[in-house]
Protein backbone atom coordinates (compact mmCIF):
# COMPACT_ATOMS: atom_id res chain seq x y z
CA UNK A 1 0.00 0.00 0.00
CA UNK A 2 1.70 3.15 -0.99
CA UNK A 3 1.06 6.52 0.76
CA UNK A 4 2.34 10.28 0.30
CA UNK A 5 2.07 13.45 2.33
CA UNK A 6 1.07 16.59 0.00
CA UNK A 7 1.37 19.91 1.25
CA UNK A 8 -0.68 22.60 -0.86
CA UNK A 9 1.31 25.86 -1.07
CA UNK A 10 -0.92 26.85 -3.94
CA UNK A 11 -2.95 29.61 -2.33
CA UNK A 12 -2.27 33.42 -2.57
CA UNK A 13 -2.05 34.05 0.71
CA UNK A 14 -3.83 37.66 0.51
CA UNK A 15 -5.31 38.22 3.56
CA UNK A 16 -1.51 37.48 5.34
CA UNK A 17 0.07 40.07 2.63
CA UNK A 18 3.09 37.44 2.35
CA UNK A 19 3.59 34.10 1.32
CA UNK A 20 2.45 31.90 4.71
CA UNK A 21 4.53 29.12 3.26
CA UNK A 22 7.34 31.41 4.01
CA UNK A 23 6.90 32.20 7.21
CA UNK A 24 9.60 31.43 9.89
CA UNK A 25 8.82 29.01 12.04
CA UNK A 26 11.19 26.85 14.07
CA UNK A 27 14.56 26.43 12.74
CA UNK A 28 12.75 26.83 8.86
CA UNK A 29 9.75 27.70 7.56
CA UNK A 30 6.46 26.68 8.02
CA UNK A 31 6.00 24.73 4.77
CA UNK A 32 9.40 22.81 6.09
CA UNK A 33 7.26 22.45 8.96
CA UNK A 34 4.51 20.80 7.72
CA UNK A 35 6.82 18.82 5.20
CA UNK A 36 8.85 17.00 8.14
CA UNK A 37 5.42 15.87 9.79
CA UNK A 38 3.51 15.13 6.41
CA UNK A 39 7.11 12.68 5.89
CA UNK A 40 6.78 11.54 9.38
CA UNK A 41 3.17 10.33 8.86
CA UNK A 42 3.41 9.23 5.43
CA UNK A 43 6.92 7.90 5.04
CA UNK A 44 7.31 10.61 1.36
CA UNK A 45 6.07 14.20 0.86
CA UNK A 46 5.92 16.47 -1.98
CA UNK A 47 4.54 20.45 -2.21
CA UNK A 48 1.62 21.05 -4.33
CA UNK A 49 1.96 24.58 -6.23
CA UNK A 50 3.93 26.31 -7.89
CA UNK A 51 7.80 24.44 -7.93
CA UNK A 52 9.90 27.48 -8.70
CA UNK A 53 8.91 29.52 -5.73
CA UNK A 54 9.79 26.52 -3.45
CA UNK A 55 12.71 24.85 -5.36
CA UNK A 56 15.24 26.08 -3.01
CA UNK A 57 14.17 24.31 -0.18
CA UNK A 58 14.69 21.00 -1.90
CA UNK A 59 11.39 19.65 -1.27
CA UNK A 60 9.75 18.01 -4.88
CA UNK A 61 6.86 20.12 -6.18
CA UNK A 62 3.82 19.49 -8.37
CA UNK A 63 2.29 21.65 -10.51
CA UNK A 64 -1.37 21.93 -10.38
CA UNK A 65 -3.28 21.31 -13.74
CA UNK A 66 -6.14 23.84 -12.92
CA UNK A 67 -4.11 26.18 -10.92
CA UNK A 68 -5.88 29.07 -9.88
CA UNK A 69 -9.15 26.59 -8.71
CA UNK A 70 -8.11 26.62 -5.12
CA UNK A 71 -7.25 23.77 -3.15
CA UNK A 72 -9.23 21.47 -5.03
CA UNK A 73 -7.03 21.53 -7.53
CA UNK A 74 -4.08 20.96 -5.35
CA UNK A 75 -6.15 17.81 -3.90
CA UNK A 76 -6.44 16.36 -7.31
CA UNK A 77 -3.25 16.76 -9.01
CA UNK A 78 -1.63 14.92 -5.66
CA UNK A 79 -4.67 11.87 -6.03
CA UNK A 80 -3.00 11.59 -9.69
CA UNK A 81 0.55 11.75 -8.63
CA UNK A 82 0.22 7.44 -8.25
CA UNK A 83 0.22 6.67 -4.52
CA UNK A 84 -2.97 4.83 -3.05
CA UNK A 85 -3.77 6.85 0.21
CA UNK A 86 -2.69 11.00 -0.12
CA UNK A 87 -2.34 12.89 3.16
CA UNK A 88 -3.59 16.34 1.98
CA UNK A 89 -2.57 19.38 4.32
CA UNK A 90 -2.65 22.82 3.72
CA UNK A 91 0.65 24.66 4.52
CA UNK A 92 -0.72 26.68 7.65
CA UNK A 93 -1.46 24.68 10.35
CA UNK A 94 1.42 25.04 12.77
CA UNK A 95 0.23 23.18 15.64
CA UNK A 96 -0.87 20.01 13.91
CA UNK A 97 0.07 17.55 16.23
CA UNK A 98 2.57 14.12 14.66
CA UNK A 99 1.24 11.76 16.88
CA UNK A 100 -2.34 12.87 15.70
CA UNK A 101 -1.44 13.13 12.14
CA UNK A 102 0.34 9.20 11.70
CA UNK A 103 -3.04 8.17 13.56
CA UNK A 104 -5.23 9.91 11.00
CA UNK A 105 -2.77 8.00 8.34
CA UNK A 106 -3.19 5.03 9.85
CA UNK A 107 -7.10 5.27 10.18
CA UNK A 108 -7.14 6.03 6.40
CA UNK A 109 -4.96 3.24 5.34
CA UNK A 110 -6.43 0.44 7.63
CA UNK A 111 -10.00 1.22 6.95
CA UNK A 112 -12.59 0.87 4.32
CA UNK A 113 -13.49 4.33 3.11
CA UNK A 114 -12.19 6.28 0.23
CA UNK A 115 -11.41 9.25 2.56
CA UNK A 116 -10.55 10.40 6.13
CA UNK A 117 -11.16 13.93 7.01
CA UNK A 118 -10.56 15.54 10.53
CA UNK A 119 -13.48 16.56 11.72
CA UNK A 120 -14.88 19.17 14.64
CA UNK A 121 -17.16 18.14 17.40
CA UNK A 122 -19.55 20.35 15.75
CA UNK A 123 -19.43 18.30 12.48
CA UNK A 124 -17.38 20.35 10.25
CA UNK A 125 -14.80 18.65 8.39
CA UNK A 126 -11.42 19.99 7.70
CA UNK A 127 -10.68 18.31 4.17
CA UNK A 128 -7.08 19.88 4.17
CA UNK A 129 -6.32 17.66 6.76
CA UNK A 130 -7.21 14.55 5.08
CA UNK A 131 -6.07 11.20 3.56
CA UNK A 132 -7.67 10.61 0.32
CA UNK A 133 -7.64 7.45 -1.95
CA UNK A 134 -6.79 7.80 -5.41
CA UNK A 135 -9.92 6.33 -6.35
CA UNK A 136 -11.19 9.53 -5.83
CA UNK A 137 -8.78 11.83 -8.40
CA UNK A 138 -11.43 11.22 -11.07
CA UNK A 139 -14.65 13.23 -8.89
CA UNK A 140 -11.85 15.83 -8.43
CA UNK A 141 -11.24 15.99 -12.17
CA UNK A 142 -14.92 15.96 -12.91
CA UNK A 143 -15.85 18.73 -10.22
CA UNK A 144 -12.69 20.93 -11.62
CA UNK A 145 -13.89 20.60 -14.92
CA UNK A 146 -17.44 21.74 -14.08
CA UNK A 147 -16.77 24.70 -12.11
CA UNK A 148 -17.47 23.14 -8.84
CA UNK A 149 -14.63 23.79 -6.10
CA UNK A 150 -15.84 23.41 -2.99
CA UNK A 151 -14.14 19.64 -1.50
CA UNK A 152 -16.31 20.20 1.88
CA UNK A 153 -19.52 19.58 -0.91
CA UNK A 154 -17.61 16.96 -2.91
CA UNK A 155 -16.93 15.32 0.31
CA UNK A 156 -20.73 15.32 0.62
CA UNK A 157 -21.12 12.94 -2.27
CA UNK A 158 -18.72 10.29 -0.85
CA UNK A 159 -18.95 7.65 1.86
CA UNK A 160 -16.16 9.19 4.16
CA UNK A 161 -15.02 8.75 7.75
CA UNK A 162 -14.34 11.59 10.30
CA UNK A 163 -11.36 11.42 12.25
CA UNK A 164 -12.44 13.52 15.49
CA UNK A 165 -9.57 16.19 15.96
CA UNK A 166 -8.49 16.22 19.36
CA UNK A 167 -7.51 19.71 20.10
CA UNK A 168 -8.73 22.21 17.98
CA UNK A 169 -5.12 24.03 17.66
CA UNK A 170 -4.20 20.94 15.63
CA UNK A 171 -6.12 22.00 12.56
CA UNK A 172 -6.42 25.76 13.21
CA UNK A 173 -4.62 27.91 10.24
CA UNK A 174 -3.41 31.35 10.39
CA UNK A 175 -4.42 33.55 7.41
CA UNK A 176 -3.78 37.05 8.65
CA UNK A 177 -0.71 38.69 10.22
CA UNK A 178 -2.44 39.17 13.80
CA UNK A 179 -3.05 35.66 13.97
CA UNK A 180 0.86 34.95 13.08
CA UNK A 181 1.64 37.46 15.55
CA UNK A 182 -0.36 35.53 18.19
CA UNK A 183 0.19 31.92 16.84
CA UNK A 184 4.60 32.85 17.01
CA UNK A 185 4.95 33.96 20.37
Amino acid sequence: MSVAGFVLTGGHSSRMGRDKAMLPYGDGTLVEWMAKIARDAAGTVYLVGAPERYVHLGLPCLSERYAGCGPMSGVEAALGYGYSWNLVLACDMPRLNPGWLERLVRTAVEGEKAAVAASHEDGRVEPLCAVYHARLQPLFEEALSDGRYSIRKLLDTIDFARFPVEDEEYVANVNTSDEWARWSQ
